[in-house]
């Protein structure tokens, strides 16, 4: 069945939508008796309707001040995911649109996400389209899910546009869990060695110095060289992790800041060895798996490639996809602006041709993005056993060294004896 084509959401709201904050109140129910709590509502009168509709006649409410610590965490993609599906499974059991919210609101565990889906109720309550409440929170909310949610409530089949994004929010964040896992453990792993030379620097080669000081005989030099780094060390040390604090804030500063940084660190990872291969296959995985999602909803082809840009992950293939925006709206064919890139492999290029030429599009993408994905899987499996016996010698070398440094005069002294 053709679903109704979906236009894109952009609206600009004069008014932000009010936060969600918590009342305290006081009251009578239907059998007189008195009655007390707290609700989260943006505002007073919203609290005395919710009250009226449980049969509670309220006397009192008043805004509970903000406690100095409020104990908040940030929201997360992770948060948005969950949500996401328990949105999409209550909504499929039948559940009202503003109950579902509600319930899951009041279920959630972080404040700030509770914050955040209560003040969508409020504006769904008030009148207001899910897609149009969802799009007043752009940070948390991009143009696909508002695109989608759009398409959904066009077409009355709202429920089944959740489930696909969920679907696509769990595989996504599936492909960023596996990218975080292969580039966290030999952070992590360096980290350590680099803590751990630092100690042995501090405090460890300062009393092989004193011991040696007492030998009276030349040193070598290697060992020379490493006491003076212990010296320069211990003097200097603050200037030395003030330097590499400087230089990871700064990095980060001109990375958020800097277009044509990102672009060419962007440029730069994706030709790593390994690691490239795994970025390049996680960025052609979150392509195809967006395109599909938005066009199995309904969403044109030029619109949908909009927000496909912005999911990739990667600047290099984003301004890609942007220039094959391009050239689908003057009519070419999405395969042949794909060739023209030099990004994609010619299978992914193949299987888009035959979804174009048979009408099935979004299947022969989400048979790509699930080809991708355990690749990406596969690689990062690979990565982490390659990596292990690497950063172990890199590691036994580093810690090696020093040991050997120390114990050359020793050594030196006995073959003399």
């Amino acid at each position: 069945m053709a679903l109704a084509v979906a236009s894109k959401v952009k609206p600009k709201p004069k008014v932000e939508a009010e936060k969600a904050r918590v009342f305290a109140w006081e009251g009578m129910d239907r059998r007189g008796a008195k009655v007390k709590g707290e609700t989260r509502a943006a505002n007073i009168n919203l609290v005395r309707a919710d009250l009226r509709r449980q049969g509670v006649n309220a006397t009192k409410v008043k805004m509970k001040p903000k406690p100095l610590l409020s104990g908040k965490k940030k929201i997360t993609s992770a948060d948005l995911s969950i949500f996401t599906r328990q949105l999409a499974t209550m909504m499929s059991a039948g559940v009202p649109l503003v109950q579902a919210f509600d319930i899951v609101a009041r279920g959630h565990e972080n404040p700030s996400m509770q914050d955040l889906l209560l003040s969508i109720k409020a504006d769904i309550e008030s009148g207001t389209s899910m897609a149009l409440s969802l799009s007043k929170h752009p940070l948390y909310f991009d143009d696909l899910v508002c695109n989608l949610v759009a398409a959904g409530e066009q077409a009355g089949i709202l429920d089944n546009l959740l489930d696909k994004i969920a679907v696509y929010k769990e595989k996504t964040e599936s492909i960023k869990g596996k990218i975080k896992k292969a580039m966290f453990y030999p952070v992590a792993v360096i980290a350590v060695a680099v803590i751990v030379t630092v100690v042995i620097l501090l405090f460890v080669i300062p009393q092989f110095k004193e011991l040696f000081s007492s030998f009276g005989a030349d040193l070598p030099a290697f060992t020379l060289m490493v006491i003076g780094l212990s010296d320069l060390l211990k003097e200097w040390w603050w200037a030395f992790f003030m330097g590499i604090g400087g230089i990871i804030y700064g990095f980060s500063y001109a990375y958020k800041r800097s277009r044509g940084m990102r672009e060419a660190i962007d440029r730069i990872v994706l030709k790593i060895p390994v690691i490239g291969v795994i970025l390049n296959k996680a960025a052609i995985a979150r392509f195809a798996r967006t395109l599909s999602t938005m066009f199995a909803a309904g969403v044109p082809l030029v619109e949908a490639l909009q927000s496909v840009s912005g999911a990739t992950g990667n600047i290099v293939y984003q301004d890609a996809v942007l220039k094959m925006r391009e050239e689908v709206a003057t009519g070419q064919s999405l395969q042949l602006a794909m060739r023209q890139r030099d990004l994609f492999p010619h299978m992914v290029i193949q299987m888009t041709a035959i979804g174009e030429e048979s009408g099935s599009l979004d299947a022969m993408l989400g048979k790509v993005a699930d080809f991708y994905e355990e690749q990406v899987d596969n690689a990062v499996d690979s990565l982490s056993s390659l990596l292990e016996p690497m950063i172990m010698v890199v590691i036994g070398g580093l810690v090696g060294s020093l040991v050997v440094a120390m114990y050359l005069p020793i050594f030196k002294l006995a073959s003399v004896v």
